[in-house]
């Protein structure tokens, strides 16, 4: 219901929904006004709403049939049977509420995740008085979402998980907080937004080996050799049979041992992701594709390097290069791009 990607969408159904549309959007404006956006949220009487559950409706019509058997027989006591019930009927709501009063929610940490998985959430749930808050659940509808226990003095962590259909950051919809204690009979909620947005990277797509021998661009290069090139590599310990027209007779005029200069082909050592690499293909799957090199590159511990269009990242490994040149895809505006 708060998902607002849906109320986007109701702009292109029949005129017979569009009321229910507005009616929705009217809601969602009612409640960023009631309850704005927050990293921390203490629930109040402001931010609650308690109503009877199928359960409680079911149970007042019971009362209801109970009251009009005891009146048309003058039975005392299936009439006392009712007052009591009725007592019931109105404390119950008070308790309920009273569950989640004083509540306090607060957003610890959000995991990017990959596009087509379940971005987590780490929500801290503590009391801020004595009273304790018992079978609380979070969750983003339809998600089951989590129940939890709150009668400690430590908070208490939460993971919700929403899916992520998108590269990208994505702002989570509102998590609904509810409470049927003690007896189910009524609900308390509440719709509390703690600001949370999801970084999603691109899905990753295999498009076969790491692409090795691709070229550095400007700057200077990391290389490594191979025997039998044209560049200098340096000195080593005369073996016979050496070319004596490798002796570094220099040297060895100035009184030191004798070597043998070494000579080596370069080449860059340091692996290139290029976005030039993939051309030909739709941006987006570019990018799934890149995604794929990046992990394959980490599993084989082999620094590397990103280069988009307007941006380069140098080579490197770890977690944090990673999320670094991964955040950099999932980012990476695609419009205006040419192939």
């Amino acid at each position: 219901m708060l998902d607002k990607v849906s109320f986007e969408a109701s702009a292109s159904e029949p005129s017979g929904s569009l009321s229910a549309g507005a009616l929705n959007r009217r809601w969602l404006r009612w409640l960023d006004r009631r309850l704005p956006a927050a990293p921390s949220v203490t629930l109040n009487h402001r931010k609650l709403f308690v109503l009877p559950t199928a359960a409680g409706m079911g149970f007042l019509l019971l009362i209801l049939l109970l009251w009009l058997l005891g009146t048309n027989y003058e039975n005392n006591l299936v009439l006392a049977l009712v007052f009591l019930l009725v007592g019931l009927m109105v404390v119950l709501p008070v308790h309920t509420f009273a569950n989640l009063s004083g509540l306090k929610l607060r957003l610890q940490d959000v995991d990017p995740a990959f596009a087509g998985d379940f971005g987590i959430a780490k929500i801290a749930v503590e009391k801020t008085g004595k009273r304790t808050h018992e079978r609380v659940r979070l969750n983003w509808p339809p998600e089951e979402g989590g129940l939890v226990d709150v009668s400690g003095g430590e908070p208490v962590e939460v993971r919700l998980d929403l899916p992520l259909v998108r590269r990208g950051k994505v702002r989570a919809p509102r998590i609904r907080v509810e409470s049927r204690f003690p007896l189910g009979l009524f609900k308390c909620w509440s719709w509390v937004d703690l600001d949370v947005e999801f970084l999603a990277y691109p899905q990753p797509k295999s498009s076969g080996p790491l692409p090795w021998g691709v070229s550095v661009g400007e700057g200077e290069q990391e290389k490594s050799f191979s025997a039998g090139g044209d560049d200098f590599a340096g000195l080593k310990n005369y073996q016979p049979g050496d070319s004596l027209r490798h002796v570094a007779w220099k040297q060895f005029a100035g009184g030191r041992d004798l070597y043998s200069k070494e000579y080596a082909s370069g080449s860059d050592a340091r692996l290139w992701l290029d976005w030039d690499l993939l051309a030909g293909r739709e941006p987006e799957v570019r990018l799934s594709n890149l995604c794929a090199w990046v992990l394959e590159a980490e599993r084989a511990q082999v620094a590397y390097g990103l280069r988009l269009p307007g941006l380069t990242v140098e080579p490197a490994l770890g977690s944090a290069h990673r999320h670094k040149v991964l955040s950099a895809l999932a980012l990476f505006p695609v419009k205006g791009v040419v192939g």
